[in-house]
C-alpha cells in the first residue's frame, strides 16, 4: 500500500520559517508529479506548489519568493520551504503526488500537517 507521510510542522512567528517534509512509502514504480497544497479555516483547498519529476516548479503567486518546493527522488520525498511566513499562511498543509503502481496513475494525498503563524 502506497502512503505519503508528512512531517515539520508546528507554530511559528510571523516572519519565521518552517519546512516541511513529505515522503512516499510503500511498493511503486514511480513518482510522477508532487505538489503542496493547503486550506485555510473558512476558505477554499488551493495549491501551493507544484514540481514536475524534472524539477520544474510553479507556485501560487501568494507564495512566490517566500516559499520553496524541491524533491528528492532517490528519497522519494518532496520539501516546502517557508519563509518570512505570515497569520494568512496559517493552514492545513497536504503534499500530493501522482505515482504509477502496476501501470495505474492514482493520485494521493497525505495526512495533513498544522502550519500555524502567530506571534
Amino acid at each position: 500500500q502506497v502512503q505519503l507521510v508528512e512531517s515539520g510542522g508546528g507554530l511559528v512567528q510571523p516572519g519565521g520559517s518552517l519546512r516541511l517534509s513529505c515522503a512516499a512509502s510503500g511498493s511503486f514504480d514511480s513518482i510522477g508529479n508532487m505538489g503542496w497544497y493547503r486550506q485555510a479555516p473558512g476558505k477554499q483547498h488551493e495549491l501551493v506548489a507544484i514540481i514536475t519529476i524534472g524539477g520544474s516548479t510553479n507556485a501560487a503567486d501568494s507564495v512566490k519568493g517566500r516559499f520553496t518546493i524541491s524533491r528528492d527522488n532517490a528519497k522519494n520525498a518532496v520539501y516546502l520551504q517557508m519563509t518570512s511566513l505570515r497569520p494568512e499562511d496559517t493552514a492545513v498543509y497536504y503534499c500530493n503526488a501522482d505515482i504509477l503502481r502496476r501501470s495505474r496513475l492514482t493520485n494521493y494525498w497525505g495526512q495533513g500537517n498544522q502550519v500555524t503563524v502567530s506571534s
